[in-house]
């Protein structure tokens, strides 16, 4: 019957001049064409499309059998397969580009999640002879076909193995694709630069409309190695050489990045971008929507962290510039949430301070707002991230940028700090930081003005007070009151009270006012409180009295399941031991206080 419907449709149209079929027609040969194929009448349909006599006709509608020729194609299953392969082969050469175009896209966006590699296996070369068929007024189609493609790719799982990954390989797919027309593009670019240096050449009348085309046709391209930096590449780890010699993922990262230098984009302009002056860029595209910002970001991590392309990276820049450039990607991968964009951000951070000398960075760079954005987005990450790998690794790029300031950057950089984060163990860091400092200054022949005497003073005062008072909370602040007291414990033993290089016995009487009184009388009511708290819970115990606890334990503001009074027990003994423990050091302190005459 459907054969039937479309040898009587096909008669009727091979009379028609000039293409003007009805759109009756269009819809009798489009459903009786496809039930023909689906029926297993492939090698008729293939007889009448390559007719002659049906040229006009299946310039016209031919475009509409895609769908089953497609479908049988991508199940390798049928009989009719090679007539379905030679339908469409035919089709390519015969059918409108711009009817192709648009059919073949539809089946790409319709694909199955399992199906989406088989299918650009079988898609991506008529999509590309498609393409080339459409001469200089590619660009357009080409831009929508290569977004298309990469809303498939992002929909492909991470691979989470060693093992090639369907996502890789229709990444390698896709680079095949779009190869031709990088190298249009590169090429165009040459011939353009050869005009410029040869000025009395005057191109025809058309030359101006065809440069149009050309920056079209590298916009376009652009826009694929942006979206491509983002998504697969920001979202995907890969992996090292020697533990994948060969991968995919680091094949096509190298291949968007020789990509971007075909089409006359710079490498370095590319990772400098964020310090570059603000200036109109001729083109088709805004300035964040041609240069995305999470698009270079994962530029300077491939570059600098994975070394893609450094061979054609100039090496005339110096460390510090590098480094202040790539802040900027830092800063934005450390304020997102996500494990692989912080994991980048503190890698990125890493090797961009292994490039600079220890001590080599100035104050002056701390002036500049993402160099203490940095810092705090790293705090961030070490106090909150629930990876514990991601949390040390924080701490020691922050322990690295700290090394790498001179000593007044790390003198600014302390007090800063001691501003911006609110977390008792990263303070008590800070302070074992400003500990080692001073121990240094102390030695012969390391002496500075910012660890010693007048300017030391302002940063102990930051070091040596309670946020609450004699209300502080001693448990949550333990990290920082105890290294507060190591490090004057320190310097009344280091710094003898003859020789005051610091200034400490100078300021002593107001670290006994603002900081040791109001520690002690901290302990004591915290003492107070807790062993009044564990003679209830003994005698809780004791009468076998079955009600709520007594205490209330609370982590970052959420209150904790209640707990046994074993457990009551045990916290409230623990919490005593420490009351003891800040005591002794206490203690300890006014014994070199009062001994400071009587040696």
């Amino acid at each position: 019957m459907a054969l039937e419907q479309l040898s009587d449709v096909v008669q009727k149209c091979q009379a028609v001049q000039d293409d003007s079929y009805t759109a009756e027609d269009y819809d009798v040969f489009t459903i009786a064409g496809r039930a023909c194929i689906e029926e297993g009448n492939s090698a008729q349909v293939l007889s009448i499309v390559v007719d002659e006599k049906n040229k006009d006709l299946v310039r016209c509608m031919g475009w509409n059998l895609l769908p089953p020729l497609i479908q049988i194609l991508l199940k390798k299953e049928d009989k009719n397969l090679s007539h379905c392969l030679a339908i469409l082969q035919y089709l390519l050469e015969a059918c409108s580009p711009k009817e192709l175009l648009v059919g073949l896209l539809e089946q790409v966006e319709e694909v199955h999640l399992d199906t989406i590699e088989e299918t650009f296996q079988l898609l991506l070369n008529p999509l590309q002879k498609v393409l080339l068929r459409l001469g200089s007024r590619k660009a357009s189609s080409l831009g929508m076909v290569l977004s298309t493609l990469l809303e498939q790719v992002a929909k492909l799982p991470v691979p989470q193995t060693k093992e090639v990954s369907p996502l890789c390989r229709c990444c390698l797919l896709l680079m095949n694709f779009v190869r031709p027309f990088v190298h249009e593009a590169k090429q165009n670019l040459v011939c353009s630069k050869a005009e410029e240096e040869s000025p009395h050449q005057i191109g025809k009348s058309g030359d101006r409309t065809l440069s149009d085309k050309e920056d079209e046709l590298r916009t376009e391209l652009l826009k694929f190695c942006m979206k491509s930096l983002f998504e697969p590449l920001l979202k995907v780890q890969l992996s090292e050489p020697d533990i994948l010699p060969v991968s995919p993922l680091r094949t096509f990262a190298t291949e968007i990045l020789s990509t971007l230098t075909a089409i006359g984009e710079s490498l370095p302009n590319l990772v400098f971008h964020p310090l570059s002056k603000r200036k109109e860029v001729p083109g088709f595209l805004e300035e964040e929507v041609r240069y995305p910002k999470h698009a270079l970001a994962s530029l300077a991590h491939l570059l600098f962290v994975h070394h893609l392309a450094m061979d054609n990276f100039p090496a005339v820049f110096s460390p510090v510039f590098v480094l202040r450039c790539n802040m900027e990607h830092v800063n934005l991968l450390l304020s997102r949430t996500e494990e692989l964009w912080i994991q980048k951000g503190l890698e990125l951070y890493e090797k961009s301070l292994l490039r600079t000398e220890d001590g080599s960075l100035s104050v002056y760079l701390l002036e500049i707002k993402v160099f203490i954005s940095v810092p705090q987005n790293l705090v961030h990450v070490m106090t909150l991230c629930p990876e514990l790998h991601l949390r040390r690794k924080g701490l020691k790029v922050l322990q690295l940028s700290i090394d790498k300031l001179d000593t007044e950057a790390k003198y600014k950089f302390f007090q800063c700090l001691f501003k911006v984060v609110n977390h008792s163990g990263v303070e008590g860091y800070i302070i074992k930081n400003i500990k080692n400092q001073i121990d240094f200054s102390l030695k012969p022949g390391n002496g500075n003005e910012w660890f010693e005497g007048v300017h030391l003073l302002p940063l102990l005062c930051q070091v040596f007070c309670l946020p609450d008072g004699p209300e502080t909370d001693l448990l949550q602040y333990l990290d920082r009151v105890m290294e507060s007291l190591n490090l004057l414990r320190y310097l009344l033993i280091r710094d003898k009270v003859t020789e005051n290089q610091t200034g400490i016995w100078t300021e002593l009487y107001k670290i006994e006012d603002k900081f040791l009184q109001p520690l002690r009388i901290g302990v004591n009511m915290s003492r107070a409180h807790y062993e009044m708290e564990l003679k209830n819970t003994v005698e809780n115990k004791k009468s076998k009295v079955k009600e709520e606890s007594v205490l209330s334990v609370t982590v970052d503001n959420e209150n904790l399941p209640n707990m046994t009074p074993e457990s009551q027990m045990q916290a409230l003994h623990s919490a005593l031991h420490t009351f003891d423990m800040i005591e002794s050091v206490l203690v300890r302190i006014e014994e070199i206080t009062e001994g400071k005459d009587n040696p």
